[in-house]
């Protein structure tokens, strides 16, 4: 997976969030990289047209309540959400341990964090307009 962006590392950058009913909450610590993913596993995953994913090291995320239920998503990836209300949470690759996106919804600010890239962008619906001026990377994955 081509990673165009890196990491701020600054300690000093906290958020929260959590699902909708408010059963899991989360903490990060650290800047996230944001981007728009236009994939088909994040459209079904979400329920909507792209997902907005906010990619950052697992060790700078703290599940302050219950952690999310895990499931397989893909033959090289897991996602995560709450049982009680459904609010998808998580994304993570098998092949990068060390990382995780949070769905950019969940957060309790989420104004503040801004897609810089688009990725999967040849299966981009033709109608979605957000981020066009952004830089496109594609994927291969499809399930």
């Amino acid at each position: 997976m081509e990673e165009p962006d890196v990491f701020m590392p600054n300690a000093a950058v906290e958020r929260n969030g959590g699902c909708l009913c408010g059963n899991i909450r989360y903490r990060l610590t650290g800047e996230p990289r944001v981007h728009y993913c236009h994939c088909d596993m994040c459209r079904r995953a979400t329920g909507s047209a792209f997902a907005v994913l906010a990619w950052v090291p697992v060790a700078g995320l703290s599940w302050l309540t219950t952690e999310p239920t895990y499931r397989r998503s893909s033959p090289i990836a897991r996602r995560s959400f709450c049982q009680s209300c459904g609010t998808p949470l998580t994304h993570a690759y098998d092949a990068n341990p060390h990382e995780v996106a949070l769905h950019i919804g969940s957060f309790d600010e989420p104004a503040e964090l801004e897609p810089r890239h688009n990725y999967g962008s040849s299966q981009r619906l033709a109608w979605v307009c957000c981020g066009i001026d952004l830089p496109h990377h594609d994927t291969e994955e499809r399930w």
